[in-house]
């Protein structure tokens, strides 16, 4: 029996929100767990029900290039690609103005922000009337909700209420850009790199800095099956044999699926095969530098908790 309730009124998860409270909210990507970001008190919350460091910077949800200006300097770089990308997967790096806080910049000078597609999220933000937090609605570190069953799965009891807005249609993270300096990609998502050089005629930097943006560790979104990556179909055919024949527990995962569905499906999956007890996962890592790089990304921090 579950203790969260599931909602379905954009009006009753504003007036929870609105009154300081906290909740799983769809977006196109993954679920966020969702606070009014000048709210510090909500904000905590969030940290605490995820068991988020403090010191990990949050992306501000807006409805509007407007909104988004009241927490970050919009350069033209990134009122190009707001203009191009918004709404959609595509979190801008700003400099941050003074609404926004510590709490949600990491005691940065930048802040994130980014302008969700999903309807439901979209009117929400807008009965708000504030921009809001919404890291993905899970335990920190572990694998990423992409409906709202897999929300209450992590938190049921420790936030306020799940908007159910049904299974996310993108299924990873947005993408992440720096448009403060060097125009760079901090985080691979729908939006790609080529994507983001047609919207603004400059060159994205292809380096890796220091993280400076959500979802940087190197180990991240990993479930408790020990994921094992390999390079084709047929190679996961074979580790599959070579597994079952030692008595593990192996399933896999993006044999046969173009890469939309895969990555919509990606933590679905992951999830599927925890559920299921799973000793291991077998994921085909695909090659290529648009959606194809997300969906890589996410396996090899999945897989990172162990070296694997």
């Amino acid at each position: 029996m579950t203790v969260t309730p599931v909602i379905t009124s954009t009006e009753d998860a504003a007036v929870i929100l609105r009154s300081g409270g906290i909740v799983g909210l769809p977006t196109e990507t993954v679920y966020g767990l969702a606070a009014v970001a000048t709210d510090h008190t909500a904000v905590a919350r969030v940290f605490g029900a995820k068991g988020r460091p403090n010191d990990h910077p949050l992306i501000v949800h807006v409805d509007s290039i407007e909104m988004a200006s009241r927490f970050g300097l919009m350069n033209d770089t990134a009122r190009r690609l707001a203009g191009d990308h918004w709404p959609g997967p595509l979190t801008l790096l700003l400099e941050r103005t003074p609404l926004a806080g510590d709490d949600i910049t990491g005691g940065r000078d930048t802040v994130a922000v980014r302008m969700p597609r999903h309807p439901m999220a979209l009117s929400v933000i807008t009965l708000c009337g504030e921009g809001l937090v919404a890291p993905s609605a899970n335990k920190f570190g572990h694998v990423s909700p992409t409906t709202a069953a897999h929300v209450l799965h992590d938190l049921d009891g420790l936030i306020d209420a799940v908007l159910d807005g049904g299974p996310c249609s993108v299924g990873v993270e947005s993408t992440i850009v720096d448009c403060t300096e060097t125009l760079q990609i901090l985080r691979p998502g729908a939006i790609t790199a080529a994507d983001v050089e047609r919207s603004t005629g400059r060159t994205v930097d292809t380096t890796r800095g220091p993280s400076r943006a959500p979802g940087m560790l190197a180990s991240h979104y990993a479930p408790d099956a020990r994921v094992h990556l390999v390079a084709s179909d047929e190679e996961a055919r074979r580790l599959m044999a070579e597994l079952s024949a030692v008595g593990r527990t192996a399933v896999v995962i993006g044999v046969g699926l173009d890469i939309t569905e895969y990555a919509a499906t990606l933590y679905e999956m992951m999830r599927r095969a925890d559920d299921a007890g799973a000793s291991d996962i077998v994921a085909v890592d695909p090659p290529g530098t648009g959606l194809e790089a997300a969906v890589s990304d996410r396996l090899r921090k999945a897989a990172a908790d162990t070296g694997r």
